[in-house]
């Protein structure tokens, strides 16, 4: 099998995988080394079909000796199998390279032998790429659960960033779909990552050039949809994993049913990408706006309202919190507007410094009246011809937001989302927070 060949195989079988940015890290120009990577970050891939899209995105192997139900590169499934060795990895990335087709390389493998021996042949390429290529792109590595975690360490010093994919969100459903793998041997490998990074930053305080390891930080995968967890049970989870090993990014991948199996959904059920996207702007609202698990969802409504965002539902279903004064609000507040951002929140403080604030006076420094002009006052004033009924409010946003649905939901084709149920649905949902 010839190296276009591999490359055709081993780029289409890591489609699947969204764990692929790569912000957060500058690892500075060096003489006599080959490429960079910026703090802006890299976010693209090079697919199967030959398109140049920035990331050599690559399995090392899609040889598997784990048989995980829900995965095409399993080890009972009939498919055509490559494997790179080290070096043919480091020359073809360094060959795209130099091409301009990438700036950065994304690597993950199948278990070839065991964790241990599949982890030694990515830390063998990645070795050529830095230590006799001198490459100083950006790369990022998948930890493999199980491997030693001395092979770990030198895995992080390679690369820019690890991540090591939490696969399901619930120990039963990891158990189920995927017997070979267990909940203690995904995050054992997250907690020494986390571990091991916070002593890079005490030693980095007393000697500045003490070797990085992982310097753009971790991050993890789940599938979504492939499984009966709730939403609810999804955030929690990702809150816990914020908080307890510092992770940069939760991705969250929409099951895409490629294989048979009758413990996952049919072949011809679609992706739950709307749903998908609502559990990414929740991710937000944990990481940057202030926000809980248990305030967005409750055991007792444990799913998002696809009709709307998580931030306008929340604020919905609790209207004696608004309308907000922008002239007097605190940024803790002003994050909690539906329509204001973190940069729209900024803005207002700055500006308000210079006089009172006005709904013309927002437009004019380019804060977006459309879904904040139903939570605010400026002035004592609410914005003309507002009705602040939370129906009439739920009506208004559902229909800004129809646009973003249809994309999602139905590949762009026309659909209609003043169904009256569909709205009666939303009511009793926030009439109960």
């Amino acid at each position: 099998m010839d190296l276009m060949e591999k490359l055709t195989i081993l780029t289409d079988a890591a489609k699947y995988d969204a764990a692929c940015t790569s912000s957060g890290v500058d690892r500075g120009g060096k003489k006599g080394m080959t490429g960079n990577t910026s703090a802006a970050g890299i976010c693209h891939a090079f697919a199967a079909d030959g398109r140049c899209i920035s990331l050599l995105k690559v399995l090392m192997t899609n040889a598997c000796i784990y048989d995980c139900r829900y995965c095409v590169n399993r080890r009972s499934n009939d498919s055509r199998r490559a494997a790179f060795a080290p070096r043919e990895l480091a020359d073809l990335t360094m060959a795209f390279y130099r091409r301009n087709y990438i700036e950065g390389l994304f690597l993950s493998s199948g278990i070839m032998k065991n964790p241990d021996y599949t982890c030694e042949q990515m830390i063998e390429a990645l070795r050529v790429l830095r230590e006799e290529y001198r490459f100083n792109g950006y790369i990022h590595a998948k930890a493999i659960p199980g491997a030693d975690p001395r092979l770990i360490e030198q895995l992080g010093l390679l690369a820019d960033r690890l991540s090591v994919n939490i696969e399901l969100p619930s120990e039963q459903s990891l158990g189920l779909l995927a017997p070979d793998k267990s909940k203690k041997a995904i995050l054992r490998p997250m907690g020494f990552i986390q571990k091991r990074r916070e002593e890079q930053k005490d030693a980095l305080v007393r000697y500045q050039h003490a070797p990085r390891f992982a310097p753009a930080g971790q991050s993890t995968q789940m599938m979504i949809g492939a499984t009966p967890e709730s939403d609810y049970q999804i955030l929690r989870l990702t809150e816990g994993l914020y908080q307890t090993y510092r992770l940069k990014r939760v991705f969250y991948s929409a099951y895409v049913p490629a294989v048979e199996h009758s413990l996952l959904p049919a072949r011809d059920v679609k992706p739950p990408l709307l749903r998908e996207h609502r559990l990414y702007q929740a991710d937000w609202l944990l990481r940057f706006y202030g926000f809980e698990a248990s305030e967005l969802l409750t055991p007792e409504r444990p799913q998002f309202n696809l009709l709307i965002d998580p931030k306008c539902h929340w604020a919905l279903a609790h209207m004696d919190r608004f309308p907000v004064e922008v002239n007097r609000a605190p940024y803790e507040t002003l994050l909690r507007v539906p329509g204001i951002g973190v940069k729209g929140a900024q803005t207002i403080l700055r500006a308000r410094r210079g006089g009172i604030l006005t709904f013309e006076g927002l437009k004019k420094i380019g804060v977006s009246l459309k879904r904040a002009r139903y939570f605010i006052t400026c002035g004592g004033k609410a914005a003309p011809g507002s009705d602040l009924r939370p129906e009439v409010i739920l009506r208004e946003l559902i229909g800004q937001q129809g646009k973003e649905r249809m994309q999602l939901q139905d590949g762009g084709k026309q659909m209609s989302f003043f169904q009256e149920e569909q709205q009666q649905e939303a009511l009793k949902w926030i009439s109960v927070q």
